[in-house]
């Protein structure tokens, strides 16, 4: 592990894993008083075939998340109010949140607009008062609450900050992570998906203490590559630094259809749900970044391809929808995938930073 050398002594890595509280449905309760303690969803309408791109806690009661169908959020809770995103305000609180990061620390690695990474190792302030003082300058310029989890390393910082939500924090000091990660379920461990947790109930395991037993060869063996970083993983071990996203160029989404589509209409449709998914993408992963072009991409049966794009338009559904009449009108034959994407204007490196977070 990485230490830093602070006042003749050595001092372990300090890392700080944020994440706003419901970020889009907090913001619409501060600025709609009237929906305090009700169920708000933020993203597509239902007759728009929309998904969600948040809710609220008291929405999560009934079994509603993130990225669901609006249609059956609304079967689970008939009273989920579901407002549309407001990506303007949203991107405006993202610039006041990244601007009081930046006062504690340079060194932040944004996953999406209201999450991300603290190393806060340098800082001549513990860990733990820090968070909560990064916590409280968020809540009093914004009237947001964010939980924190702080910890030697990012694997313990996103874990823990998940223990104490909404509005908490919980810090696991150096010392404390064997004792941590004993009775701790494998399924934390970033990288298990459901492929790997089914090889772990066939060896019988269910938590990180249980794992420990194997040796590296062992893990090897039955995970590849895959089994060198759950022996060190599974001990609350975790090399990866904290480092600023490079600016991406583009940002699509797509789908392969399982039945040609043969119509403009049925093309119209899908692209309706892959807006939508587009722009929930967009506002959670790249708000703050300037479109320049917007682009559809066409495959068809015969597996060849097209591509209408257009600079200078903004991500909004008629253009794309142009887009794709342009597109399809060049063959006509059957689609079998359809693409929507946007690029980016070029960020200069010194200036980089400025859009994270």
């Amino acid at each position: 592990m990485r230490n830093f050398r602070v006042q003749g002594e050595q001092k372990s890595r300090a890392i700080i894993h944020l994440d706003m509280d419901c970020f889009y449905a907090a913001i619409e309760v501060r600025d709609r008083p009237s929906l305090r303690g009700k169920p708000v969803g933020v993203g597509g309408a239902r007759d728009r075939r929309g998904v969600l791109t948040t809710c609220n806690y008291e929405a999560r009661k009934f079994g509603v998340r993130s990225a669901m169908p609006t249609f059956m959020a609304l079967q689970r809770c008939p009273n989920l109010i579901v407002l549309p995103t407001r990506f303007d305000v949203y991107r405006r609180e993202a610039a006041i949140i990244r601007g009081i990061l930046y006062q504690f620390t340079s060194i932040i690695e944004p996953l999406s607009l209201d999450e991300a990474y603290l190393d806060v190792s340098a800082h001549p302030s513990a860990p733990g008062p820090l968070a909560h003082e990064i916590r409280s300058a968020i809540f009093r310029q914004t009237k947001l609450t964010s939980s924190a989890g702080i910890g030697p390393n990012k694997l313990i910082a996103k874990i823990a900050s998940e223990i104490n939500k909404p509005n908490g924090q919980f810090e696991v000091k150096p010392e404390q992570v064997p004792e941590f990660m004993k009775d701790l379920p494998v399924r934390k461990i970033w990288g298990i998906g459901e492929k790997s947790e089914r090889k772990l109930e066939e060896l019988d395991v269910k938590t990180c203490g249980e794992l420990q037993r194997f040796s590296r060869p062992e893990l090897v063996d039955v995970f590849g590559k895959f089994g060198l970083d759950l022996y060190d993983l599974c001990r609350g071990i975790d090399h990866r630094p904290v480092e600023p996203d490079r600016p991406r160029k583009s940002l699509s989404t797509e789908e392969t259809f399982a039945v040609d589509l043969t119509t403009l209409e049925q093309c119209e449709e899908k692209l309706d749900e892959l807006f939508q998914e587009l722009m929930a993408d967009l506002a959670q992963k790249e708000s703050t970044r300037e479109t320049t072009k917007i682009f559809v991409k066409l495959k068809f049966n015969d597996f060849t391809r097209t591509t209408a794009e257009r600079a200078g338009l903004t991500p909004a559904l008629e253009y794309f929808r142009s887009l794709l009449a342009e597109a399809f009108a060049r063959t006509g034959k059957p689609v079998r995938l359809i693409g929507v994407g946007v690029r980016f204007a070029e960020t200069m490196p010194e200036t980089a930073q400025l859009d994270l977070l």
